[in-house]
């Protein structure tokens, strides 16, 4: 049997430890080994305890500067690759990790410098994720932000300049180096856990091989929807978005009947609205069975709630707080299953967004036609297929 290292180096979602959990336990249950460098050792010890895996902290640049990146070489600049000797020192610490561990492929989950040190000791690797941290191959590191008047010039020099010094980094260590700054984040092959439509850049469903997301959902109570006769919602806020309470509200004046988790009241905060059509959840829900009864979801674009929400056939409002998230609401709205909170001006008039979602047909037949495409899909039946994947690149090594 192989020796799979996982690893995840950047991005704070918890999210890319989800997507690893889901492989790493089709692995164990294949009769595989497993282990792992992780950037938050805190979920990652949540998500992986049950597991028979060794885990490791990733060697992490603890110096970054991001704050307004708008490109992936951005990121990475920001995160040690902005001088050869910086990078060379993160390189050396996953090089002396993969010669301790000796693993048959390395897997990476937004983990640029574990694909670079494993392609400096010729090791095989595969790159995995949503599609934000998957970049189209060969072609340059997409713009985040094209809707803001962005420099292109700077972002072609930080690709420029990421390339130099990741391939300076290589050949020092006989490496062979990289032709195009995207390949240092797809690995030697790369699986996107995703579909067409959650596609952070909109790659045309036949070029590529679509998995389908790969998320962990704790197992959560069931339902329990207050009494009345006007349309369920289901809804999944934290009180970080400032337009929690306007939405709260909206959804109460028109006449909904809300299920509402909200990890701040289930942790004992005061519930921010009250209504007696308005039902605050003690803890995590059962997604699959809130969305077997709801009409529309409201939530920040999370990937197990916006899957959930596909396919269950339901309609979304989103509100996204983060950039990789405002892009997948972005594609959503786009085909016809959501409306993108994130994009509206200025002052919202929030009961009319509720009243066109829940009025609109055509978003309904949008949801329900992608609920159909998408029928039978299970994570175990995802995780299977790639875990297949992933053996077939083992036997190259």
């Amino acid at each position: 049997m192989a020796h799979f290292h996982l690893a995840w180096e950047l991005g704070g979602d918890a999210a890319h430890a989800g997507r690893l959990r889901v492989i790493a336990q089709a692995l164990l249950a294949r009769g595989h080994a497993v282990s792992l460098s992780v950037r938050d050792l805190g979920p990652a010890r949540r998500l992986f305890g049950d597991l028979d895996v060794k885990m490791l902290q990733a060697p992490l640049w603890l110096h970054s500067t991001a704050q307004h990146a708008s490109s992936l070489a951005e990121i990475m600049l920001a995160s040690g690759y902005r001088e050869a000797q910086t990078l060379d020192a993160l390189v050396r610490g996953w090089r002396s990790a993969l010669e301790l561990l000796k693993p048959d492929v390395v897997v990476a989950e937004f983990a640029p410098t574990a694909l670079l040190a494993a392609r400096s000791m010729d090791i095989p690797t595969a790159a995995i994720g949503a599609g934000f941290t998957l970049p189209p191959a060969g072609q340059p590191l997409p713009n985040f932000r094209p809707w803001e008047a962005v420099d292109l010039a700077r972002l072609a020099g930080a690709e420029i300049h990421i390339l130099k010094v990741m391939n300076t980094v290589l050949v020092h260590h006989g490496g062979v180096p990289y032709v195009q700054a995207a390949d240092a984040l797809l690995g030697r092959q790369h699986f996107l856990c995703a579909w067409p439509e959650t596609d952070h850049y909109g790659r045309p469903a036949e070029s590529q091989q679509w998995f389908g997301p790969a998320f962990v959902s704790p197992a959560g109570e069931a339902p329990q929807w207050p009494p009345g006769h006007g349309h369920k919602v289901f809804v999944y806020l934290r009180q970080e978005h400032p337009a929690h309470v306007a939405v709260l509200h909206a959804l109460v004046m028109e006449g909904c009947r809300v299920l509402c988790y909200q990890p701040e009241v289930a942790a004992g905060a005061v519930p921010p609205v009250h209504a007696t059509s308005l039902a605050y959840a003690r803890g995590p829900v059962d997604l699959a069975g809130a969305m077997a009864e709801a009409r529309i979801c409201v939530s920040q674009a999370g990937e197990g709630t916006v899957a959930h929400s596909l396919l269950g056939g339901v309609p979304m409002l989103l509100l996204p707080t983060q950039l990789e998230r405002y892009l997948l609401a972005a594609r959503l709205e786009q085909s016809g299953v959501a409306i993108n909170g994130g994009r509206l001006p200025g002052t919202v008039d929030w009961r009319s967004v509720v009243r066109s979602l829940l009025m609109d047909g055509r978003t309904l037949m949008a949801a329900r036609g992608m609920a159909t495409r998408y029928a039978g899909f299970t994570q175990a039946q995802m995780a299977e297929r790639l875990a297949g994947r992933l053996e077939l690149l083992a036997k190259t090594a």
